[in-house]
């Protein structure tokens, strides 16, 4: 029987002004060297429960009851001080957040920021300082680590930054690492390797992981045991065979049969409106300028793509991190230079100069992968969403019905419209971004990784939700993911990208079925295998 590292009993939970606990008596225990893994939908308290851990809360922000313990090598973490906590954080227990982009300094470079966590800790400095950074990023298979290191959080794709994640959280070697959602960002293949890695370093250092996942493909191959939560409570526990092949609790059961139940794109609309014709794209960003400030070195991020959409119509693009996915879609709404040629409805995008181009991006929309940094803190959900219409000048009379009407379509209890983005969980954070979208009726979303962060159950939900939206309004979508079973329920077109060229363009079925480049072979494979 393996030693308990950890041990969670009766941990409720409640935040300051709330009139319900969060958490409700959450008992579990972590053995040395073993995964377990806490799964269930969206807004269930997974996350919280993990925060919980390290109390990586204001103080004044949360309660616990007295009956709550937290107990780690011998000690209840409920009732250490600040200081004694640090010496925890990062050293004996790592911590991989769900969203990167929020948890990396903007201001420091990738490479400082996981070197302070090094020395802080080990004391490392100089050139063996620099030299761990660089072996943690091969680590965690990022390639060209040099550059990598020198690089801000903005300049890398959501997947690279989700390893510089990992990369920090393993610096000191943790008996600990919670991982919050760690693969969230990552296409199939390095989801896969990541996931290897971890199990292992797992098996060579004793590592011991508290896995938060909403992919239960995920959790039944790489977790030991498994503790289902739901609004708050642990309905249901046990090792990850018996969950998966003998659940009790019928919402376990309704959990993996969502598994069993694929979603088929809508049929093609005849003779719909060609919205959309892109032809040699291109982007590039400058590597390296001289002296006299002259670009010297450019790196092609996007090179000569090509593709037609029509109303009714989804395209669906995948490809690894990195491969200039969300870099294409940037260019296609003019938010980064690009040449090329991008016609909406016949006009060309990049030729339009600012004034010509604004009425055009209301049909034109985007719902970004990582919600909560694309939704203002400082604004309540009310005034995210209806933004747009206020841009242009809708009324303001009937901007809160509007709101109200498209958070019910969404899925989100319009009560909550005057909350703030910190108060909602990631799904429900993704919703509301979707909504924003949503509310200015346009004729071409695009889709960032739209359902990344959402259990299986909500994700179900928003994809037949965009489908409903289609059917009824004929939108287009340009859907990217490295999901392929979302790829699969709204594509009709598919486009697959590596290394900013698209190495393979055509029928949803086709590509599926019959794939032609290498590349998306072995893409397919790590998906299906």
């Amino acid at each position: 029987m393996a030693d308990i590292l950890l041990s969670v009993t009766n941990l409720s939970l409640t935040f300051t002004g709330a009139s319900a606990p969060c958490l409700h008596a959450i008992n579990f225990e972590l053995p040395a060297g073993k995964t377990l893994a806490l799964v269930g939908e969206s807004g269930s308290g997974k996350s919280i429960t993990a925060l919980s851990i390290l109390r990586l809360f204001h103080p004044q922000q949360v309660q616990f009851t007295d009956e709550s313990t937290i107990t780690w090598d011998g000690r209840n973490l409920l009732q250490l001080n600040e200081r004694e906590l640090n010496s925890i954080r990062g050293a004996e227990i790592g911590f991989v957040f769900q969203e990167p982009m929020t948890a990396l300094n903007p201001l420091h470079r990738v490479g400082q920021q996981i070197a302070e966590v090094i020395s802080q800790h080990r004391g490392l400095r100089g050139a063996q300082l620099h030299q761990a950074v660089i072996d943690l990023f091969h680590q965690v298979h990022l390639d060209d680590a040099e550059e990598k290191s020198r690089a801000y959080p903005h300049q890398l794709s959501g997947g690279q930054r989700q390893r510089v994640m990992i990369a920090m959280a393993l610096a000191n070697q943790p008996k600990l690492l919670i991982a919050d959602e760690p693969t969230t960002a990552l296409d199939a293949q390095i989801q896969k390797n990541i996931l290897d890695l971890l199990k292992q370093l797992q098996q060579q250092l004793g590592l011991t992981l508290l896995l938060i996942s909403h992919d239960l493909p995920v959790v039944r191959r790489y977790a030991d045991n498994v503790a289902v939560m739901r609004q708050g409570r642990i309905i249901e526990q046990g090792p990850v065979d018996i969950i998966f092949n003998e659940p009790k609790h019928s919402y376990t059961q309704e959990l993996l049969g969502q598994y069993d139940r694929p979603i088929e794109p809508l049929a093609l609309v005849d003779n719909a409106e060609e919205l959309l014709s892109v032809t040699q794209l291109s982007v590039d960003f400058v590597v390296k300028k001289s002296f006299w400030g002259k670009p010297v070195q450019l790196f092609r991020a996007v090179d000569n793509a090509h593709f037609t959409l029509c109303a009714g119509q989804t395209l669906g693009i995948i490809g690894e991190s990195g491969s200039g996915k969300s870099t294409l879609v940037q260019a296609l709404l003019r938010l980064i230079p690009a040449a090329g040629a991008v016609y909406f409805r016949g006009e060309n995008l990049l030729s339009l100069n600012a004034k010509a181009l604004r009425p055009l991006r209301r049909d034109l929309q985007m719902v970004f992968q990582d919600p909560f940094s694309s939704l203002s803190p400082r604004l309540n959900v009310l005034e995210i969403i209806a933004e747009g219409l206020n841009v242009f000048n809708d009324n303001a009379m009937q901007s809160e019905d509007a709101v109200i009407e498209v958070m019910q379509a969404v899925g989100l209890n319009p009560d909550l419209r005057h909350r703030y983005p910190h108060e909602f969980s990631g799904g429900q954070r993704q919703r509301i971004a979707i909504a924003r979208a949503l509310i200015l009726k346009p004729k071409i979303i695009i889709l960032d990784e739209p359902t990344s962060a959402l259990d299986r159950t909500v994700q179900r939900q928003v994809l037949l939700l965009l489908q409903q939206l289609q059917e009824r309004f004929g939108l287009a979508y340009i859907l990217i993911s490295h999901d392929c079973h979302a790829i699969k329920a709204l594509s009709h077109q598919v486009a697959v990208m590596q290394r900013g060229k698209i190495v393979e363009y055509a029928a949803a079925q086709t590509v599926f079925n019959y794939p032609k480049s290498p590349y998306t072979k072995a893409l397919l494979q790590a998906v299906y295998e």
